[in-house]
Parts: structure tokens; sequence; C-alpha cells
């Protein structure tokens, strides 16, 4: 090297970035412990593959965008591929696709009539499987692309692996033959398969089998994992096969690397691939997933596309359906049907260019766990969050994430100061799911939960039969605000327009204490706030004065008693015509109510017994907010008409509201709740139902529109 190139700041960031993307290589490939995200690497690789675009004579055979992946562990037998098992060039969006397509549509004018499929981007393992006569004889990693480690006896413990194909015996079937050719684009002879054949697919693990792998490792008190894909590469890559096989492995099979037919009688064919009729190796990918699965492989579903446009669509649709997906999926791939053109447009660098990898936006990446912070609950309960180095996922910028409970922060053992793994699927709130213990330089320090609440500074109290902490004083300013945000919300008391800014505003103001105090307000008071004149105020005082006139079901849930919502304070409304009433229930008598166990019953009996409870209580009642179920006699004639039964609601009736809908419900007998269930006798429908309704049909749940409720209720 020259001194000039070696002192371009340029050409400096090129040399740091490749040892930065050899390390990285080297750790998710070779030791199955990556530090960083897939998206993470992605961006370093970016970065590269632009310099070395921009100076195209700084390009070294030894950079990573020259190979396909890692040198093999020592510890492993050494097999070589008899192909490249290469890896693919990434587009992030449709116009990266596009870009792409424009590239090779100049190299080839085949391309413009050229077809396409789109495959999922299985966030696995990738293997590849020899054949000989149709046993499975030799399995082994990628590597390094040109040779990989030998893990035969871990892949046969994979029950989706076929140890000899066709899987009906040596010859395929009729059946499988008929099949196999109706859906194919072409007739493809199968009558017999290749004497020698090697194969290229995907190891994984499912979502559900993982998260059924970890339950079942917490339970036994060992190490839980972080994720899918790193789970299934250190299983196969075990010296002891039983590990292995103790996993929940499966495959998914999607590309033919070699396929040799057997010797025909009058000697080899000149293409080495032997006489038609004998089998021939397929030429389109459409009709390779084909010729796969007829032999008995297990293949992913894959979209065939008449032009490049309708690959982009069908990236995009993939993408919408990500979180459906029973494996982990970080991409689409989208190939060139014809093998024949693909191969003849060649390789830039070791990448092939009649494939590309349409790269979904990321839903997890690593990032610095700076600090851990407690939130106080409307109930007291202590929640533990991460505040991070700012990081982007998919599209946002994230710089707190939630850290479920201190027994999960435990559990995991995370640590401030770590470099944690960050998920975010969706519009779900981010999670640390864990940390990579590997980056730990020494620095980072175990946490304890706090024995003081952040907000009030009074003792906290831990059940050990609960994972909550709790703050236990009522008058924690933390607690007051989220207390009285409940207490108006709208299915509790429904004040209209007392949203949390202007409950911020009364509380910051010293207006408001506790729930009570909302019902002592003036008009005087309300206009010294800022944003109030005088309809403003009125229409805040009727809508608290319409308050006191809500059922008791109502206020029972909204005085926030830790496990009482909305179906439970309706069930205690029914057994205790007042609070008064309520207050003085025992601990067993209150376990007697169907879905009120031994916890909520102690929650109950707690609240009623602490002194500024009772103190809130006797406000609540000199300030005329103390209504009382009307209760029928036991000794009643008439029993009411849907007394025992269980409705659920959805979507928007004709005339009734929600609220009204389920006080008539419930005011003759009936119980109203949340989730359709086999237990469900009727399902309330409305217009623009929710997934409820699917539900409903199928568990053959009966279905009433408004009319048809108040027909039963007559009836």
């Amino acid at each position: 090297m020259d001194a000039t190139r070696s002192l371009d700041p340029l050409h400096q960031r090129l040399e740091a970035l490749r040892r930065e993307i050899h390390f990285h290589n080297h750790r998710y490939h070779v030791l199955d412990a990556p530090l960083i995200s897939d998206y993470e690497f992605d961006q370093l690789v970016v970065e590269l593959r632009q310099i070395e675009a921009d100076h195209p004579e700084w390009i070294t055979p030894d950079s990573p965008t020259q190979r396909a992946g890692a040198i093999p562990l020592d510890r492993f037998v050494k097999v070589r591929h008899p192909a490249p098992i290469l890896s693919l060039a990434n587009a992030f969006d449709a116009d990266g696709v596009r870009a792409w397509y424009e590239r090779i549509r100049k190299l080839d004018d085949r391309v413009e009539r050229a077809a396409f499929t789109v495959e999922p981007k299985i966030d696995g393992l990738t293997v590849v499987l020899h054949y000989r006569d149709g046993a499975f004889v030799q399995g082994a990693t990628r590597g390094d692309g040109e040779i990989g480690e030998d893990i035969t006896a871990n892949l046969r413990t994979i029950r989706a692996l076929p140890l000899r194909v066709p899987v009906a015996g040596k010859q395929v079937s009729s059946t499988q033959v008929d099949s196999a050719k109706e859906s194919m684009s072409t007739s493809l002879p199968v009558s017999l398969i290749p004497h020698y054949l090697v194969v290229r697919g995907e190891a994984f693990i499912t979502i559900k089998d993982f998260d059924a792998l970890n339950q079942r490792l917490e339970k036994a008190g060992e190490k839980t994992y972080l994720n899918p894909r790193n789970t299934a590469a250190g299983s196969l890559r075990q010296l002891d096969p039983a590990l292995t096989a103790s996993r929940p492995l499966t495959l998914l099979v999607y590309q033919i690397v070699a396929w040799e037919s057997a010797p025909s009688p009058e000697g080899p064919s000149p293409s080495g691939i032997g006489d038609r009729g004998q089998g021939e190796r397929p030429t389109t990918q459409t009709d390779t997933l084909e010729t796969l699965r007829a032999l008995g492989f297990p293949v992913p579903q894959f979209t065939a596309c008449p032009d490049i446009e309708s690959a982009i669509a069908a990236c995009q649709k993939l993408t919408e359906q990500r979180d459906q997906s029973p494996f982990e999926m970080d991409g689409a791939v989208i190939k060139l049907d014809d093998h024949i053109l693909a191969a003849d447009l060649g390789f830039v660098g070791k990448d092939p260019r009649g494939a590309i990898a349409f790269k979904f936006p990321a839903r997890e990446v690593t990032t610095r766990l700076n600090e851990i912070r407690v939130n106080v609950g409307r109930t007291g309960v202590l929640t533990p969050y991460a505040v991070l180095e700012p990081v982007e996922i998919g599209g946002v910028i994230v710089e707190r994430a939630t850290l479920h409970n201190f027994d999960y922060i435990a559990e995991k053992d995370i640590r401030p100061g770590d470099r944690v793994a960050v998920k975010r699927a969706g519009d779900v709130i981010p999670y640390v799911i864990g940390p990579v213990v590997d980056a730990r330089t020494g620095t980072e320090w175990p946490y304890t939960p706090p024995e003081t609440c952040p907000a009030c500074d009074q003792p906290v109290e831990h059940l050990a039969e609960e994972v909550a902490w709790y703050c236990v004083n009522a008058a924690c300013p933390a607690q007051l605000i989220r207390n009285v945000e409940h207490f108006v919300s709208r299915g509790a008391m429904d004040i209209v327009g007392l949203g949390i800014k202007i409950v911020e505003q009364l509380i910051g103001a010293g207006l408001v204490h506790d729930v009570a105090d909302l019902y002592t307000l003036t008009k005087e008071q309300l206009l010294e706030l800022e944003g109030f004149a005088g309809k403003k105020a009125d229409n805040l005082l009727a809508a608290v004065a319409a308050s006191k006139e809500r059922p008791l079901s109502r206020l029972i849930g909204a005085l926030g008693i830790r496990g009482v919502g909305e179906v439970m304070a309706g069930d205690l409304a029914r057994y205790y015509p007042s609070l008064d009433e309520l207050a003085r229930a025992a601990l067993d008598e209150l376990q007697m109510i169907e879905g009120v166990g031994p916890n909520i019953a102690q929650a109950i009996v707690d609240w009623f017994a602490r002194p500024a409870n009772h103190a809130l209580l006797e406000k609540l009642r000199s300030v005329g907010v103390w209504p009382r179920a009307e209760i029928k006699p036991a000794g009643a004639a008439t029993p009411m008409a849907l007394a025992g039964q269980t409705f659920v609601i959805t979507g928007t009736l004709p005339t009734l509201s929600r609220e009204n809908a389920k006080f008539l419900i419930e005011s003759h007998g009936g119980k109203v709740t949340d989730s359709i269930s086999k237990k469900t006798n009727y399902l309330v429908l409305g217009e623009n139902p929710g997934s409820k309704l699917d539900k409903a049909r199928e568990l053959g749940v009966p279905i009433l529109n408004e009319e048809g409720l108040k027909k039963v209720i007559s009836n």
C-alpha cells in the first residue's frame, strides 16, 4: 500500500470497516454469538460496498464483499461444497429492487421478458445436504461458501429432513409425479432420482417452538435463549447429537446445488447430466421447488411473478404478513425464474446477479442500556423500563423499552451498561430481549429493585408469591394522577372532557388531592386555570355532576382496586348492594364469587382496610357519590331473563351505546365479558365488528343483533 493511500481518511475508514465486518462475520458464522443485529451488520456492509464502488481499485481478494461467510471451526471435519454456496446482495426498499432490475436488464434484454419467484428469507442456519442414490449421506454448514463443517450426525436428528428421497421409496410414486406435474409451469420428468444430489436449505426453530423451549428451560432453572436463529445455529453445531435432538429444529429446502443422474448403460452423456427420462436437473426455480417437493423435501411457500412489479408487490405482502409467520423472516428473496438466464448474468464479487434479498425493516437491534428506571402505576405497581442509547428500529427512533418486571431483569441478568438486544414488532412497545453477555467489559453492575418508591420515597411491598412490587402509599403523587385518570375514564365514571392534561392541571394547581375532590370543584377555581373559559368550565362541571348517577358497578371499578376490572366490578355489585356491604365482606366470602381468586379477594380486603381509603369513601358519600345496586330478593317469583348467560359485544349497535348495552344485559341477570370462549352464550353484533366475529363463528357461538338481544330479553 502506498503512503498516500494509507493517509486517506476514506481508505482508513474502508480498512476499519473490513476489520469490523470480519470480526462480526466470525462471531455470527463461527461462534454463533453475534454482538450486533443483522440490521447493524447490513449497514456496515452497505457502507463498505459504497466505498468500493466509488474506488474499485481498492477492492482486494480478502475484502468481506468478496466472500460469502466465515472460516469453519477447527473442531469439525471440513467439507468442500460441490459448488459455491453464496450469499445475496440486499435491497432495503422497492426502489432498491428496481435499481437491481435496471442493472441486470441492461446486461441482457431477456430480463425484460423474465418471470420471477419470491420466497421468504428465513432467519436460520444455512445447511447443505448430500444424497447418493436417494440416501442422505452428509450434511454441512455453509462455512465460508467454499468449505463448510460436517454436521451430518446432528442433521439426522431433524425430523423434517428426509433420510431417503423420494419419501415413497427409490421410485417416485405415480401420485407424486402427477401432483408435481400439475403444479409445475412446464412438464418435468421426475421418474428417477439423480444418482448424486446436493440441496441447500435453512434449518430453524419456529417462534412457537422457541417460546415453548424457553418456558421449559425457565421452569428447569436453566439459561434461556435470546432468539430462534442463534438457538438453531448453536444447536446444530454441537459435538453431542443428543443435545441437538433435544431442540425443536425443522427445515426448508429451496435450492439444488448439484445434480448427477445415474450413468447410462451407453456411458455418460456429454453434458454429464444424463439422458432425458432418467431425470433432469430443473432449469427454473419454480420447477426446482416443485421437484424438491415431489422428492419429499419440505419447501417454502413461494409466489410466481410474471414481472418485477408483481415481485415487489409479493415482497410487500410478505412484509405485511410478517407477524403471522410461524418462523422469523428477515426479508424476502426475489429470484429470476430462469436458471440459465441467471447463470449467464454471472456475479458481482461473489453475489449472483440473478437474485436479490429484499430486507424487511429491522425489528431487532442491539444498543447500550444506559439506565434502568421505574414507573409507578395507578395501583401502585412498580414497572422497570430501560433508558437506551437511541437506536432506529423499523424506521422509529427508540430510546425507551420495557423490561417487563424485576424478575425478568434477574432471570436475564440484565445490567445497566450492558449491550442489549431490543425488539419491536409492528406497533408493539419495544422490549429488551436480553444482554449480549460477550460484549461485557466488566464495568456493568447487577441491578437490584428499589426498596422505596421513586415517586414518594415510601417503602415498597413485595409479596413472595407475586411478581409485582407495589407502593402502598395511597397519597403517592405518581399514583394520584393515574388514579384520577382511571376514575374519570370511559369504562369507569365516564366524566366527559376530563382528559389527562386537565387532570394534571387540577392536581398541579392543588385543587384535587383525591378523586372525591372532583365533586367539590367550582367554576371560579376552573376559570383560574389556563385554557378555561365560561362554557368549558360549565361543561366540565355538568359532566362531573352527571357522573353521580353512574351505577354501583362503575364506581367499584373506578376505585382502582387491584385485579378488579369492569367485569369483576359488575359481579361484586350483584352480590353487594352498596360499598358499605362490600367493605364488610370477608376473605372466604369473596372467594365464593366466580372468578374471584385468593389474590383478588385479598386485594379487595386490603383496599377497604386502609384508613386513607376509608376517608376517601366518606368524602365520596358526603358529596353524593354513593349509588346502591338494585338486587332482586332471593324469593322473587320471576327469574331474570338472562340469568347465568354470558355475552360479548362487538361493533357499533344501531341505538345502544356499548355501555348501555352492557347495562341492559347485566340488569336482566346476564354477564358481559371481553373475550369469546366456548362458555360464551351469545355474541351481540354491531357494525364494523372486530376479530371476535371470526372467533364466534369458529366456536359456533350464536350471534344476535340489537333487535335479537331485545327479543331474548322479552322472551
